[in-house]
This record gives C-alpha cells, structure tokens and sequence, in this order.
C-alpha cells in the first residue's frame, strides 16, 4: 500500500486572467499538482507567496504595476530555492527574459507549452532542475547581445577573468554551446563526445564557477566572454 504523495503546489501570476485560467486548467489535470492560488502582478504575487507558501511559481513578466522581473528578484531575497520560479512568457523579442533569469528565476517557456510539457516543466523545478528550452536559449542570448550593441553597450569579449582561465578548451567549447541553447546530446554529436563527458564537463564548470545550474552557467558565459557572437563563434 502505497502512502500519499503530497501534491506540487503552484501559484499562477499573470495579468491576463484568460491566461491564468488556461495554466490553471492544465495544471488542475494532473494528479500530483495542486493550484493554490493566483496574482495578476508582481505585488499581490509576493504578498500570496508570503500567504500561501507555494513550492512553484508561474511568472509573468510584463505586467502592470511591479513586473515579473522585480517579483522574481524580490521572491529570491524572500524565499531563496524554497520557491521555484518558471517565467511563461509569449518572447516574441521580450528582452526582460534574460534579466528574469539573471534575476534568478529557474527556468522559462513559451505561453504555447504543450500541457503535457508544462506539467513536466513544474515537476522539474519542485525536483531541484532547471527548465531550459534549448530553442529559447539561443534565441535568448542572440537578443541580449543585440540588445546591448543597440543601446551602446559594449557586446562581452572574452577576457583573462580568472574564472574564464579556469576553464580548459573542450570546457570553453561545452560552455558556448550550452549559452546557444544545445543540448547534452546535441553537443555531445558536434564535439563527438559521450553525453556522459558533456554532462561532466559542465558539472566541472559549474563547480568550479560556483553556480548552481544552466541558466545561471548561460548568463556567466556571455558576461565573460566566453560566447562571442558578434564574432560568429558558437
């Protein structure tokens, strides 16, 4: 006889309430999730975060008032890893994504997620993981860059950072393709590796740049230099 599971309680924050009654839907169908609250932007979802204790979240990110990005950064200092944070964003050249993730949310997906894909998507965040859809990454990173040259901000180049010099070749190639948005598998066939050394080799980077999953490793590698995409490398 088995015992009860205890179900992943989620709160869903976005300003369209047609939105959150959709994530609520999909989310409400499967047995191991439970949606113990909505917000419809930043400041009632740190006050129902506070109320509710929720072990996911689901964040907008442009709403009216407090936006996603600052309810992220502001749920971290409250809460740390107790809750998780999953930006659902439409992206269509949203540039506050990547300062979301900066912020330290865990993970981010398209409004058009699959159900099946969201679920998972909450199940990896209360396991610890993190949600990074490799399409987005690249496409993530690719705007950031051009976002910075457009408003005269210099695009990162590689510099003797000490961290950087840390890191052998094969871990600098690893690192770049993680930043656009390849997969264990994906790398491993370019490099003509196993996944098992791919998955070591960002393990060791992670490590040694003390970070604690891909999103923050795809942040650290254009803020080094690591990825120079105005020079076309990978």
């Amino acid at each position: 006889m088995g015992g009860t599971r205890v179900a992943i309680r989620v709160l869903i924050v976005d300003d369209q309430v047609v939105v959150r009654r959709g994530l609520r839907a999909v989310l409400d169908a499967a047995p191991d999730v439970v949606v113990v609250g909505e917000a419809g932007d930043g400041a009632a979802a740190v006050r129902e975060a506070q109320r509710l204790r929720p072990d996911v979240m689901l964040m907008d990110v442009r709403m009216p008032g407090l936006g996603g990005i600052e309810a992220v950064r502001r749920l971290v200092e409250l809460f740390g890893d107790a809750v998780r944070i999953l930006v659902v964003t439409t992206f269509d050249l949203d540039e506050y994504v990547f300062e979301s993730l900066r912020a330290g949310a865990r993970g981010f997906v398209l409004k058009d997620i699959e159900p099946e894909a969201l679920v998972t998507a909450v199940r990896a965040l209360h396991a610890g993981k993190t949600v990074l859809d490799p399409s987005i990454t690249g496409r993530v990173t690719e705007e950031f860059v051009r976002l910075a040259a457009g408003q005269g901000v210099p695009v990162p180049t590689a510099r003797p950072d000490p961290p950087v010099d840390e890191l052998s070749a094969r871990q600098r190639e690893v690192v770049a393709l993680v930043a656009r948005g390849r997969s264990n598998a994906e790398i491993a066939a370019q490099l003509h590796l196993s996944e098992t050394t791919v998955k070591t080799h960002v393990s060791t980077v992670l490590a040694k740049w003390g970070l604690r999953d891909r999103v923050q490793l795809v942040v650290r590698a254009f803020e080094t230099g690591v990825v120079l995409l105005d020079r076309g490398e990978v």
